[in-house]
């Protein structure tokens, strides 16, 4: 089957309809008052399905096709990566509102998804010994625990943990936009630009990586022991300007009639913007600020996973680099989303709901674009009749 021959085809599908289904049962359960009283809490299941099951799936899309460049092997297929698409379609099964977890018959088969794409990327990577980017087998071992420690407690395996599972994936997934962007964004920048002969390559700051990456742990850990505290915010200060500054040398104003490029740089700059806003709310408790959380989650990772996905869809099937007309639209639609969840109800706060639903229609019209774009693209054979 064409859709299990590379990692990114059944998982950026995955992505783009999980980045739907969360929002759109949300907004029914609301309306109707239909949920199940012995289910997660509503906007618990939708913060865990965002994370474990959109933001998931795209991570494992992006390394699944990363690694094969990274170690120059054959990529993950057939019969591994279908077990592995189970094993994710598992985890939504198991925590969904329908019914009761004493009702699953295995209910810890989905925490199996994050140790099988540990082995999956791991394998060729220790094998080729390809240590700058073993790291991020810790990523996805923390995410692991972190799911775990979240569906343990709901299954009653132990008694809920003194950490946020859901805080600790999500700086856990900030910190894997960090370090990914951080080397995609400049990279693909410089090479458009040089080739374009618009700007003089860019230059390594390798310095100012390596702070901004500490600094980015060091949230993770502040958030773990000292959540919601004004010393996270100064962290989340500092780092917001190291990745600031950092962005100043990617010459993102170059790109502006690239769409593939400037959602980049877009994605990366709702990074900053989340972090500063971040420090704002737990500094100052500045009401424009509250939901500083969107701004990373809605802003930061759902237009780096456009813009991510987007362009490996493009790349590996032997398509030219160039999006659609529907997609740039896409692009705009996720930033306009975080827009009005991170702003919209401290500035129209009498309409909340409708703006918060308002938010949520424009963010699943953007993906439901990109389905639409990209479907019939990762389903498909390569244009250039190349195998993968």
């Amino acid at each position: 089957m064409v859709i299990f021959s590379y990692g990114f085809r059944p998982f950026f599908l995955l992505a783009g309809l999980w980045a739907i289904v969360p929002m759109l049962t949300v907004w029914f359960s609301i309306y109707s008052g239909q949920w199940p009283a012995e289910a997660i809490p509503l906007f618990t299941w939708h913060g865990h399905e965002m994370i474990f099951g959109f933001a998931a799936a795209a991570i494992a899309g992006f390394l699944l096709t990363a690694v094969p460049s990274w170690t120059g092997t054959k990529a993950v297929s057939g019969f591994p990566l279908i077990i592995l698409a189970i094993l994710w379609v598992f985890g939504r099964i198991e925590v969904a509102p329908f019914w009761s977890p004493a009702s699953l018959p295995v209910q810890s088969l989905s925490v199996a998804f994050f140790p099988m794409l540990a082995v999956l990327v791991g394998t060729p990577l220790v094998r080729n010994k390809n240590f700058r980017n073993l790291p991020i087998l810790l990523i996805v071992g923390i995410l692991f625990v972190a799911d775990f420690l979240f569906q343990g407690a709901h299954f009653g395996w132990f008694e809920p943990p003194s950490v946020d599972p859901l805080r600790l994936a999500i700086n856990v997934v900030l910190l894997l936009v960090a370090i990914i962007g951080g080397r995609i964004v400049p990279a693909f920048t410089n090479n458009a630009l040089v080739a374009m002969q618009r700007a003089k390559p860019i230059t390594s700051t390798q310095w100012l990586d390596r702070v901004a990456i500490i600094g980015l742990i060091a949230i993770l850990v502040g958030d773990l022991i000292a959540k919601n505290t004004m010393t996270t915010g100064l962290l989340a200060g500092f780092v917001a300007l190291v990745l600031g500054f950092r962005m100043t040398g990617w010459r993102g104003q170059h790109t502006l009639d690239t769409p593939l490029l400037w959602v980049l740089h877009l994605g990366y700059c709702w990074l900053v913007v989340g972090l500063v806003l971040k420090a704002a709310w737990l500094i100052g408790g500045y009401g424009w600020s509250a939901n500083w959380m969107h701004a990373l989650t809605i802003g930061a990772y759902g237009t780096m996973v456009l813009g991510v996905t987007s362009r490996a869809g493009l790349g590996h099937t032997g398509r030219p680099l160039v999006v659609s007309k529907p997609v740039v639209v896409a692009y705009l639609f996720v930033s306009v989303a975080a827009v009005l969840r991170v702003w919209g109800p401290s500035l129209l706060p009498d309409n909340y709901w409708n703006v918060i639903l308002l938010a949520d229609l424009i963010w699943s019209a953007a993906f439901a674009l990109f389905l639409l774009v990209y479907g019939p693209i990762l389903v498909s054979p390569r244009a250039d009749g190349k195998p993968g």
